[in-house]
């Protein structure tokens, strides 16, 4: 069986990675499918609807499942086209942190020297300081939008990658495969990218599930404090900074969108366990 066949096979033994992949690919498709599925369109204001509750609680105006808030916006609406924002800043964050963060853990683990000495100890100022704050500066730098937001979280995250990938490549470098090359004539852009790069894929992508979960709960905290997405964007941090101010008045206006974002970050984190798990050659052996 091959390697990759048995990874697939621990990973779908596990529990935790099947509710983790559920969760993950039912965002997925609600996002997708939020056209469709949304009765009315997220930022259409109806002053004579606001704060109707969810359906259940409904009292005989027009049903909304999860109901309306202040402005008379339909709540479910605005949390199905929230999921492909957030998923979106996931994406975009751990993309700008890894397209950053793998060249130079890959160039400082290579060549080591005076080059791994001077980034790495950049990445270290870097991880000195607490990721929401660093990215709570950097945000207030470039200006609040929900771009800049995805924007300074994949920087935040730059050490993360840096540091895990110049690891592998420490150990892979001193590999027999590797000397090989070498003694093949081999460039070291060639080395770096055809032969040690597909051997550090695996810690890779269990690192990027994990931040994955991480950027779009930063993302909703600096969207919280007005840093992120700008009305009327319906992001799930950006919902429950509309709704705090009602939350006694229209309780689901917080409820659901915190749901929302409970659930998204347990998915991507079980769904990161179980790639871990699978991954690791002594799970998979």
């Amino acid at each position: 069986m091959s390697p990759w066949r048995r990874s697939l096979k621990v990973f779908w033994r596990g529990k935790p990675a099947r509710v983790g992949i559920l969760i993950v690919c039912s965002f997925i498709l609600l996002a997708l499918a939020a056209g469709w599925l949304a009765p009315v369109d997220p930022i259409v204001q109806d002053l004579d609807k606001k704060f109707i509750p969810p359906l259940w609680l409904e009292n005989g105006l027009a049903p909304h499942l999860l109901g309306t808030d202040v402005l008379g916006r339909d709540v479910f609406a605005r949390i199905l086209y929230g999921a492909r924002i957030s998923l979106l800043i996931g994406f975009i964050a751990v993309f700008v942190g890894a397209a950053i963060g793998v060249p130079i853990g890959m160039v400082c683990g290579y060549a080591g020297g005076l080059i791994d000495l001077v980034c790495m100890r950049i990445m270290d100022i870097i991880l000195a300081f607490p990721s929401v704050l660093l990215a709570i500066c950097i945000v207030a730098i470039l200006g609040p939008s929900l771009t800049n937001a995805m924007i300074a979280i994949g920087i935040v995250n730059v050490p993360t990658y840096a540091r895990l990938v110049r690891a592998c490549v420490l150990a892979e470098r001193e590999r027999d495969y590797i000397h090989a090359e070498r003694a093949l004539g081999q460039r070291p852009v060639f080395i770096l990218f055809k032969a040690i790069l597909p051997n550090v894929l695996s810690p890779l992508l269990v690192v990027g599930s994990l931040n994955f979960a991480s950027a779009i709960l930063e993302a909703a905290a600096l969207s919280f404090i007005g840093l992120g997405a700008q009305p009327p964007d319906p992001e799930w941090g950006a919902l429950l900074l509309e709704g705090k101010n009602h939350f006694y008045q229209a309780w689901w206006l917080i409820l659901f969108p915190g749901i929302a974002i409970l659930f998204t970050v347990i998915g991507f984190n079980l769904l990161g366990d179980g790639l871990r798990d699978a991954l690791d050659p002594k799970a998979t052996s």
